[in-house]
C-alpha cells in the first residue's frame, strides 16, 4: 500500500481561486466561536469541498454541535455543563478530511481526541482541559465481512454491535472474538486488546487483527507492511490513540457452531454461593476451552425484609449442544446445578443478545441501533486475581458489599485457555498465563443528579476502599490493571518514568511499557497524540533511565 500524505501548499493558489464558499458564509454556517476561526480558517483553505466540510464540522454556537457530542458520550456520568468541550468536533466521511483536521490541529496548536465509540470509561475520547479537536468517527462505520476468507475490514466508527449483526447476515457459522456491549467503537477497542466471551478460546480481540490502515502523525496512511512490525505491535493493546489515527482494522474471523448453547442461574448465600464461587476460581480456567463461565457478584436485601445478601449471577455460553455441555457440568461442576430446563441453544450473535440482558427473541437488528442500548452512569476499576480468594476473602469481600447501598457489582470472567497460550510480550496486552480472573468493580450513580453529589462521593469513596480491601487477594509488582478499563486514580504523572510507571506498569508491565515509550518516541518524537495516561515521550531517552 502506497504512504499517501496531505500537501496542503499544492493546494492554495487553486482554492483560493475555486472556491465558491468565502470563509465569511464558512463562519456563518458554522456560528463560529472565538477561538476556533484559525482552525476553521484552516480546514477551508485545504478542503476540496468547503459546503460539505462546513456540514461535517460544529462549534459550540452552532445547534448541532451538543448533541453530536453528546450522542456518543457512554458514559453518562461525563454529560453536564461542568465538562470540558471541544472547541471544534469534525465527523469526516472519508480520510481525506481526517488528514486535513490533523494538519489543521498541529498547526494551530490544537490536542486531537478521537472518538470511535465514546466508551473511555474517563472520558478522554470526547474531553480535555486544554483547547482541542475532536474527530468522530460516527460517519465512518463501513464493515466488509469477507466470508470466504474468514476476515472483515471494519472501519474506526463502527460498533461491535453493528460487525456482529454484519457477520450474521453472511453466516451463522463465524463471528469475532470480541466483548458483549454493542456499542463500543472498533477504532478503539482493539487498541486496548479487548476480551469477550470467546476469550479463552481465541484470545483477545487484538490477537486476531491481521491487518489496519492507520494514519500516522504526518499525515501518512499505513498498512502493517509499511508501518513495521514494531508500531503494528503498539497499536494492538498498547493504545493506538498514542501512535496515530486508527481508520479501519482488518479482522480475523473465528469458526463457531450454528448453535450455541447458554445458561444463566443464580445463588445466593442461602445457596452457598461462597463454596460454589471457590470452586468456581479453580474450575473456570481450566475447563474446556468450548466454555466461558461469567459472573456478577451483588450484594441485595431479601425480598421485602431489612436482611441483606449476595446473590451471584452464572452466565455461561458453550460452543457446542447441552447434550456435550451437560455431562461436561456434571463432571466437572456439578454444584453449580446446571439443568437442561435453563439451557438455550441458540445463534452466536443470539448469545450477544442475552450477554447484554436481552432476551434471545430480540430482533438482532437492535445490535445496529446504538441509541437503543442503555448507556453507563458509573466509576469503574479493574483487578487480575491469580490465586484463588480463599473462603476467608470472599466473606470479608461479600461483608465489604453489604456496606454499599446496592450500587455496586462486581463483574468476573475467568481467563485460562488460549489468552494464556501467548506470550505477555505477544502484543502489549500481558496479562496471559497464570491470571484465573479479571474483575471490573464499579458503582453507578444511579438517582444521583451528577458524580459529585454528596451519595456520588460516598460511592466513589466505598469502591476506593474496596479496592483496597482486595490488595491481598489480588495480582501484584504489578498490581494489574486492565487499559480499556482506564482509571485516572491510577495517577497521570509523565513528567518521567518513576512517574509514568506508576500506571504504565500496571497496564502493560514493564518490558511492554519501556517498548512501547521507544516506539512512541519513533513515530511521535513531538508527542502531538497525548493525553491523560497516554504512553509518554521523555526528554531523557530511556537507555538512559
Amino acid at each position: 500500500m502506497k504512504k499517501s500524505q496531505l500537501n496542503p501548499s499544492a493546494f492554495l493558489l487553486v482554492l483560493f481561486f475555486s472556491f465558491s464558499v468565502s470563509w465569511a458564509a464558512l463562519s456563518s454556517i458554522l456560528d463560529v466561536t472565538p477561538g476556533s476561526q484559525d482552525f476553521l480558517g484552516c480546514l477551508q483553505s485545504n478542503s476540496n469541498n468547503v459546503t460539505s466540510t462546513s456540514q461535517l464540522t460544529f462549534t459550540y454556537g452552532n445547534a448541532s454541535f451538543l448533541p453530536t457530542w453528546q450522542v456518543h458520550v457512554q458514559n453518562t456520568r461525563f454529560l453536564k455543563p461542568s465538562t470540558p468541550k471541544p472547541a471544534v468536533i469534525v465527523t469526516p466521511v472519508d480520510e481525506t478530511l481526517v488528514q486535513t483536521t490533523l494538519y489543521c490541529a498541529k498547526k494551530h496548536g490544537y490536542e486531537l481526541r478521537i472518538r470511535s465509540g465514546g466508551h473511555d470509561y474517563e472520558g478522554l475520547s470526547y474531553t480535555a482541559d486544554v483547547p482541542f479537536v475532536m474527530l468522530d468517527f460516527t460517519n465512518m462505520r463501513s464493515i466488509d465481512v469477507d466470508v470466504a476468507n474468514q476476515t472483515a475490514w471494519v472501519q474506526a466508527g463502527a460498533a461491535l454491535g453493528a460487525l456482529y449483526y454484519a457477520i450474521s447476515q453472511k453466516t451463522d457459522t463465524l463471528y469475532f472474538p470480541s466483548g458483549v456491549c454493542p456499542t463500543v467503537g472498533v477504532g478503539g477497542y482493539m487498541g486496548g486488546a479487548g476480551y469477550g466471551n470467546l476469550l479463552r478460546k481465541y484470545g483477545t480481540a487484538a490477537d486476531n487483527v491481521l491487518d489496519v490502515r492507520f494514519m500516522d502523525v504526518n499525515g501518512n496512511v499505513l498498512d502493517r507492511a509499511s508501518m513495521g512490525e514494531d508500531l503494528f505491535w503498539a497499536i494492538r493493546g498498547g493504545g493506538a490513540s498514542s501512535f496515530g489515527i486508527v481508520l479501519a482494522w482488518k479482522l480475523r474471523l473465528v469458526p463457531v457452531p450454528e448453535k450455541v448453547t447458554v445458561f444463566i442461574l443464580n445463588k445466593t448465600l442461602e445457596d452457598g454461593v461462597t463454596d460454589i464461587f471457590y470452586k468456581y476460581q479453580l474450575v473456570a480456567p481450566t475447563i474446556d476451552r468450548n466454555l466461558h463461565i461469567r459472573t456478577q457478584v451483588f450484594a441485595e436485601y431479601i425480598g421485602n425484609t431489612t436482611k441483606k445478601t449476595i446473590r451471584i449471577m452464572f452466565e455461561g455460553i458453550y460452543q457446542g449442544t447441552s447434550d456435550t455441555l451437560l455431562p461436561l457440568l456434571e463432571e466437572t461442576f456439578p454444584e453449580l446445578g446446571v439443568t437442561r430446563e435453563i439451557c438455550e441453544e441458540i445463534r452466536m450473535v443470539q448469545s450477544t443478545l442475552v450477554f447484554w440482558g436481552l432476551p434471545s427473541s430480540t430482533p438482532t437488528e437492535i445490535l445496529t441501533n446504538r441509541s437503543a442500548i442503555a448507556k453507563l452512569n458509573n466509576k469503574s476499576k479493574s483487578d487480575y486475581v491469580r490465586k484463588p480468594i480463599p473462603i476467608s476473602g470472599l466473606k470479608k469481600i461479600w461483608r465489604k458489599l453489604m456496606e454499599n447501598d446496592q450500587s455496586a457489582l462486581l463483574m468476573i470472567n475467568p481467563f485460562g485457555g488460549k489468552i494464556a497460550d501467548y506470550s505477555e510480550t505477544a502484543i502489549p496486552y500481558p496479562h496471559r498465563a497464570g491470571v484465573l480472573l479479571q474483575m471490573l468493580k464499579t458503582v453507578n450513580f444511579n438517582g444521583q443528579t451528577s458524580d459529585t453529589t454528596p451519595t456520588s462521593l460516598r460511592r466513589i469513596s466505598w469502591l476506593r476502599s474496596l479496592d483496597e480491601l482486595l490488595t491481598p487477594y489480588v495480582s501484584n509488582n504489578p498490581r494489574e490493571a486492565y487499559s480499556n478499563y482506564n482509571d485516572l486514580d491510577l495517577g497521570i504523572g509523565n513528567a518521567n518514568y518513576e512517574e509514568a510507571s506508576l500506571w504504565g506498569e500496571r497496564y502493560w508491565k514493564k518490558d511492554n511499557f519501556k517498548k512501547l515509550i521507544r516506539i512512541k518516541a519513533e513515530v511521535d518524537p513531538l508527542n502531538f497524540f497525548r493525553r491523560p495516561q497516554s504512553i509518554p515521550v521523555f526528554s531523557t531517552p530511556l537507555s538512559d533511565i
